[in-house]
C-alpha cells in the first residue's frame, strides 16, 4: 500500500490495439476518469475513452453571437444614441454599413473564444502532469502506449484497478505519486 496520495494507476503496452480495447473495457466497466498516451494518433482511442463529444462548437458559437451583436450594438448606439451625425442625408440607422465590422467581430470573437475554450477544456498551459515524474512515461513518445485510470474516479481502489490493469497483459502497472 502506498502511503502517498497517488494520482493514478498507469498501464504500459506495447501495441495500439491494446490501448483501444483497455479503453473500451474501462468505460464499460464503470471507470470515467481515464486517459490514454500514445506517440500517434490511435483510430478508434478518442471514441473508446468517450471524449469525441466537445462543448468547441457551443463555445464557438457563443463567442460568435457575442462578438456580432456586440459590434452591432457597438455601431448602433455610437451611430444613432451617442452620436448620431447626419452624412448625405443617410439615415442614423444604416444598416448596410455595420455588416463588415460586425462580420469582422463576430469571426474575431468566435475564434478568440473557441482558442481559450479550448485551452480551458483541455486544461492547457500545464507545463507539469503527474504522469511525467515517472520513468518509463519517456517512452510514450517513442514506442510506449500508455492508459491511466485516475485516483479521483468514483469507481477507483487500487488493487481492484491493478487487478484490472493487469488483465490486460501489460509490460507494467505503475502507481503515479501525486506531485
Amino acid at each position: 500500500m502506498n502511503a502517498k496520495p497517488i494520482y493514478g494507476l498507469l498501464a504500459e503496452f506495447k501495441e495500439p490495439e491494446k490501448l483501444v480495447e483497455i479503453a473500451t473495457r474501462a468505460r464499460e466497466s464503470g471507470y470515467r476518469r481515464i486517459d490514454g498516451f500514445s506517440p500517434y494518433p490511435v483510430d478508434g482511442l478518442a471514441e473508446a475513452l468517450g471524449s469525441h463529444h466537445t462543448k468547441i462548437p457551443v463555445i464557438a458559437l457563443a463567442g460568435g453571437l457575442t462578438g456580432g451583436l456586440g459590434g452591432y450594438f457597438m455601431l448602433y448606439s455610437s451611430s444613432v444614441a451617442f452620436y448620431p451625425i447626419n452624412v448625405a442625408g443617410r439615415p442614423f440607422h444604416s444598416w448596410p454599413m455595420f455588416i463588415p465590422i460586425t462580420f469582422e467581430l463576430t469571426i474575431l470573437f468566435s475564434g478568440l473564444f473557441t482558442a481559450i475554450g479550448m485551452l480551458a477544456l483541455n486544461g492547457l498551459p500545464k507545463p507539469h502532469h503527474p504522469v511525467f515524474a515517472l520513468p518509463q512515461f519517456s517512452l510514450a513518445t517513442d514506442d510506449r502506449f500508455f492508459f491511466c485510470i485516475e485516483a479521483r474516479d468514483p469507481s477507483f481502489d487500487e488493487e481492484k484497478c491493478r487487478a484490472f490493469l493487469n488483465q490486460f497483459d501489460p509490460v507494467g502497472v505503475y502507481a503515479v505519486d501525486e506531485t
